[in-house]
């Protein structure tokens, strides 16, 4: 592998940590500040980068333009789409006020799209080096195992905000330029304005990503297991549907509240007045509990492991 090869993956860089006692320890401590912030930002461009990742923005952004085309055609004749308007979908409401197609592609996407693309980019995070011989040379860098691992899953949730918002963008836009936009009515059916719907749009968006927080430590603590990016990454995504399957089964009501995605669609009380927060609090707590587990599993296995690629 060249240098150049290892500059553009962080494992050499020019920012280079001075021998011990030659520096003061606020140089130092600068310095490798310096260095991890210059490794992060390398994970950044070589993730962003791939064409996999590329793929996977341009199908999430696919499905809120596929959404509105599709109430777009069937409410051209003046009917209706349907449905109350209560549940998490939104759908009846897009017609109405644009700004619905943002929480109805929201909802669309979450239940898979959204969890097995993380799952494919969380899988292969360190998974993916292995199988392709750079893993090694990542540790030559002064960044350690530890910090290592935590940029993998900073890069990993940092794809988890972009993705999210890649959907929320791509439906505000179609739901302007296919249906009206103005004040809009919330579940409870209480009125506020256009402004406000947005601010509670990025509200809804930013917690679809937090609640991917779970999904992201799984799938990262799985690319610990193997030196092969497409198994962690198939067996990620295979947890993720195997999870979601079993919490539709009604026998196993009482395990339900623990599986990570029971409470995905909580967000839709972001749209009550008052906003019901049991279930959102219930969800992030949740989300963090899971990133507590499989992140300290991934911790343990990765810092014990034996790298030979």
């Amino acid at each position: 592998m060249s240098r150049a090869d290892l500059e553009g993956r962080g494992a050499v860089s020019d920012v280079r940590l001075p021998p011990r006692g030659h520096d003061q320890p606020s140089q130092t401590a600068s310095r490798r500040t310096t260095f991890y912030g210059t490794l992060f930002r390398n994970e950044l461009l070589t993730t962003f980068r791939r064409w996999r990742t590329l793929a996977l923005l341009a199908v999430l952004a696919a499905v809120p333009i596929l959404v509105g085309i599709a109430v777009k055609i069937e409410t051209s004749d003046g009917s209706s789409t349907g449905g109350g308007g209560g549940g998490p979908a939104f759908i009846s409401q897009i017609t109405n006020n644009g700004l619905f197609l943002v929480f109805t592609a929201l909802a669309a996407t979450l239940p898979f799209f959204l969890p097995m693309s993380i799952g494919v980019i969380a899988g292969d995070a360190i998974a993916g080096e292995a199988n392709a011989g750079t893993l090694r040379y990542l540790l030559v860098a002064p960044a350690g195992r530890t910090r290592l691992l935590l940029t993998k899953y900073a890069t990993v949730m940092t794809f988890c905000l972009v993705a999210t918002l890649v959907v929320a963008l791509s439906a505000l836009t179609v739901g302007a330029v296919l249906f009206p936009l103005g004040d809009l009515t919330t579940i409870s059916g209480t009125q506020i304005t256009f402004t406000e719907g947005l601010g509670r749009a990025l509200l809804i968006a930013l917690v679809v990503a937090a609640s991917l927080t779970g999904v992201a430590a799984l799938g990262l603590f799985v690319s610990t297991l193997t030196n092969s990016g497409i198994a962690a990454m198939a067996t990620t995504v295979g947890l993720l549907i195997t999870v979601q399957i079993l919490d539709q089964i009604p026998q196993l009501h009482a395990l339900q509240p623990y599986f990570f995605s029971h409470y995905w669609l909580s967000f839709a009380d972001l749209m009550r007045e008052p906003v019901y927060w049991d279930d959102l609090v219930k969800n992030l707590g949740l989300q963090a509990l899971y990133a507590a587990v499989f992140g300290s599993a991934a911790w343990a296995r990765f810092t014990t492991k034996d790298i030979t690629a």
